[in-house]
């Protein structure tokens, strides 16, 4: 077959929707990840920071272990040992491990925010509890905001794992599945290319909002 005849047979409207299920999947569960690694990463980090003895020793135990054990293992372990179906699977063991990332960031910006501010909230009557939500995690979050997005842009492209692991059919997945019928060595590359461009452009638009937030957001005060 030609070359034109061979992206005919591949780029057909039942492979091109098959293909746009997989990235629905892959965005879906980078998505609930990233809302929920939030969420905990938030907590993780003014535990580590903040916290009572106790609770900043098991903090900063839990984002230490995880954040120095591979991504892959977690997806095993979620699996495995939870004995939980694929998509809750994929789902936790991203929140697990991007939870202590983000908490790990967030303590830097925790830290990084002036004493000053702390102590001026709390002139102006606010409690420590107050300071902290209202004064200064919004500082935080507005300084490391730009590290964040940079870290949920290694989600998106680590959920082409999940396939290879949990066989969860997520845009890579389905692009391996097309491989399978279309082998021409034609076909399989243009698919790898495919994939190669579709998570290029994702994650290049999110740095450029990134630069973007750090132009026109976090630096005008």
């Amino acid at each position: 077959m030609t070359f034109s005849e061979n992206m005919q047979a591949l780029f057909t409207r039942n492979n091109l929707s098959f293909l746009f299920e997989g990235l629905q999947t892959t965005l879906l569960i980078s998505v609930a990840a990233i809302f929920l690694s939030i969420i905990f990463g938030t907590i993780l980090g003014v535990l580590k920071n903040n916290g009572p003895r106790p609770l900043k020793f098991l903090a900063t135990t839990y984002i230490e272990i995880v954040r120095n054990i591979p991504n892959l293992l977690w997806i095993y372990v979620v699996f495995i040992l939870f004995k939980l179906n694929s998509y809750p699977a994929g789902i936790v063991s991203f929140t697990i491990f991007t939870s202590a990332a983000v908490g790990e960031i967030l303590r830097g910006g925790l830290n990084a925010v002036a004493v000053g501010q702390t102590e001026a909230a709390r002139s102006q009557g606010m409690t420590e509890l107050q300071s902290l939500f209202y004064i200064v995690l919004p500082q935080a979050f507005r300084a490391m905001l730009p590290a964040i997005i940079s870290q949920f842009t290694t989600v998106i492209k680590d959920t082409s794992l999940l396939y290879s692991v949990i066989a969860i059919q997520d845009f890579t997945g389905k692009a391996q599945i097309l491989m399978g019928r279309y082998y021409a060595l034609q076909q399989v590359f243009i698919l790898y290319a495919l994939l190669a461009v579709v998570y290029f452009l994702i994650n290049f638009a999110l740095s450029l909002f990134s630069k973007w937030l750090s132009r026109n957001w976090i630096y005008q005060r």
